[in-house]
């Protein structure tokens, strides 16, 4: 379970009392096609994902911004799925990553640069200590959100920071974007797309930015498009974690 941040303000404690969350059971039409479907979207074998994660090089050059030439950072990765973040890392020599999905690590020509793997954050040794702790479209998909956004406070070194990526789910600027590739979803297997990503999409760009704010003193967004309502992503840079509660 989370720890509980010191002093929770009541507009914190109503974000929190929200999880753990539970995703919806996916139609059994949908579960059929579903790892096939997800392999696809991570290797861009879609023309709709070809172009989103073109655009999706906006969340890891800002994830990837604080790094200097002849700085070596110990880093943990939180859902690293097919490492597709790590071009735009240097050698990093302490390179830890999180990823329950092993498919995906499997058929990364990546894998060989990382020093230790875990399924989930919470096998990641509470003595270990990272300089950063990055993730890329991940927070979305996180059911117990308040459980990892506090294991990653802990985890962190003294200075340390958080870099999370993040479609800007629950806004009509990013419903619209993916009404295209819903379209093309629909003609290879008849099927909703809405449905996988409600599915999929379990917390909203807001939610997620507004738990970050419990368990961090400082979160500093960046945002791919206007304003937080009409932006296609969100970058959120959180550091100094706030003092454990009770």
């Amino acid at each position: 379970m989370a720890r509980r941040p010191a002093n929770v303000k009541s507009t914190d404690e109503h974000i929190l009392q929200r999880y753990s969350k539970r995703r919806p059971e996916l139609p059994e039409g949908h579960r059929l096609v579903y790892e096939q479907h997800y392999l696809a979207n991570r290797n861009a074998q879609y023309r709709t994902t070809a172009v989103s994660q073109k655009m999706e090089a906006w969340m890891h050059r800002h994830v990837a911004s604080d790094l200097r030439k002849g700085i070596d950072p110990a880093t943990l990765e939180v859902g690293a799925g097919t490492l597709n973040h790590l071009p735009y890392e240097p050698a990093i020599s302490a390179y830890d990553v999180v990823e329950p999905f092993q498919l995906l690590l499997d058929h990364s020509s990546h894998r060989g640069r990382i020093r230790h793997t875990y399924r989930s954050i919470t096998e990641v040794p509470t003595t270990n200590r990272y300089d950063r702790i990055v993730s890329i479209a991940t927070f979305e998909h996180i059911e117990d959100l308040p459980d990892v956004a506090s294991r990653c406070a802990d985890l962190l070194a003294h200075d340390g920071c958080l870099r999370v990526g993040i479609p800007n789910e629950g806004t009509i600027l990013w419903r619209l974007g993916t009404t295209l590739t819903g379209l093309e979803f629909w003609m290879k297997y008849g099927l909703d797309y809405q449905t996988l990503m409600r599915y999929e999409h379990v917390n909203t760009a807001d939610e997620i930015e507004a738990v970050l704010r419990c368990y961090f003193r400082t979160v500093s967004v960046a945002v791919c498009g206007i304003s937080r309502r009409f932006a296609f992503y969100r970058f959120l840079e959180c550091s100094s974690p706030l003092p454990r509660g009770a």
